[in-house]
């Protein structure tokens, strides 16, 4: 089993149960598998209760302590599993934890904006709150040595890093599993809880973003493609980016008349999600998307190392209307950090631009030589 990066400090959270914790994220990252693997490491006496049962809908929705009472009796920790199904779920938890306090409380969701709804005014001040990714590099240095991270990339690159996709053997199936993923959960949440009136749009939106995965993004060119409005286009990525599908760069900017600020970038969490939305899962020396393929590998591991270590600061790319450009900047107590992105390249200078403008800025290409760097 891989040791996932939150889990100790989950443990220690439920320890000091005077808050409970609520873990986002999206469906079959191993949201499920974590909390149980934390629970069996703990001394109390837990109850584990799917929302995806109908059965529980009624006493977790009804505002009724009596009854939330019985059912979990002489527990000592609940946990919740896919808490977004539960009506007024926010409101319920609020009850058991200020009428209970000495229950620990573990909450699940893998819709963010309608667990984010739910919960967020309730339980104002009382939790801890999580966000999961798919398996990271990190992750996975407790198993494998440098040595078998790189001889691994080109495998993360093509079929990404959700665990299951991880522990198949052979190209066909990790093929299978990533399609299967997409037709029973990527557009699940999104599709039934947000009310979207075009739901094939949707899906034609997800795959010109991931052709379009580390460049500039233009709405009104995708609403022109889409036959829909900017609004339109600007709520479903937003949609898809609280669904966990993809993120959003902005550009970096302190001198408005030269440097790119007003469009974005758009990334997958997973680049075989990505690759399966293109339906290209060719050997990396056979495709013509490496660089920006790279670029998103290594954009969506630097965002899960900064959510892990709970690193501080903004993340941008930098480009000016002149052509100089950075691939990724980050912006922590007061100082920038820029990196360029080189799938092959082992050589590279910083734009003149970029050094003259910001002079106490760093400058660092990442390849696949000195990536886990990056990452680690």
């Amino acid at each position: 089993m891989i040791q996932r990066a939150i889990a100790e400090q989950i443990k220690t959270d439920l320890s000091d149960y005077r808050k409970m914790v609520i873990i986002y994220g999206p469906r079959q990252v191993g949201k499920t598998t974590l909390v149980r693997q934390v629970l069996a490491d703990l001394p109390y006496k837990s109850l584990e209760i799917n929302a995806d049962q109908h059965k529980y809908d009624d006493i977790l929705s009804s505002r009724d302590l009596t009854k939330m009472r019985e059912l979990v009796g002489g527990h000592e920790l609940l946990f919740i599993d896919e808490a977004q199904n539960i009506a007024n779920i926010g409101i319920n938890l609020k009850i058991l934890h200020d009428s209970l306090p000495a229950l620990r409380i573990i909450v699940t969701g893998s819709s963010s904006f309608e667990l984010a709804n739910k919960l967020q005014e309730p339980l104002t001040g009382r939790t801890w709150t999580y966000r999961m990714y798919p398996i990271s590099v990190q992750e996975l240095t407790a198993t494998l040595t440098p040595f078998e991270l790189k001889d691994q990339l080109e495998n993360h690159l093509r079929f990404g890093m959700y665990p299951e996709v991880l522990g198949l053997g052979g190209v066909d199936a990790k093929i299978r599993y990533l399609r299967e993923l997409a037709g029973a959960y990527l557009y699940k949440d999104i599709l039934q809880l947000s009310s979207i009136r075009h739901a094939d749009k949707i899906v034609k939106l997800l795959k010109l973003l991931a052709f379009q995965a580390g460049s500039l993004v233009s709405l009104h060119e995708l609403g022109k493609s889409l036959e829909m409005s900017h609004d339109t286009v600007n709520t479903y990525i937003d949609l898809l980016e609280k669904g966990f599908i993809i993120f959003r760069l902005g550009g970096f900017s302190r001198n408005l008349r030269k440097e790119v600020n007003k469009m974005t970038k758009i990334f997958f969490y997973d680049t075989g999600i990505r690759n399966m939305l293109i339906e290209n899962f060719n050997a990396l020396d056979m495709r013509q998307d490496v660089g920006s393929l790279w670029e998103n590998f290594l954009v969506a591991e630097r965002r899960k190392k900064v959510g892990y270590q709970r690193l501080y600061g903004t993340s941008y790319f930098w480009r000016t209307y002149s052509g100089a450009e950075l691939d990724y900047v980050e912006e922590r107590d007061g100082q920038l950090f820029g990196y360029e992105f080189k799938w092959k390249s082992s050589k590279a200078k910083a734009p003149a631009t970029w050094l003259e403008t910001y002079g106490n800025a760093s400058y660092q290409l990442v390849n696949r030589d000195n990536f886990l760097e990056f990452v680690l």
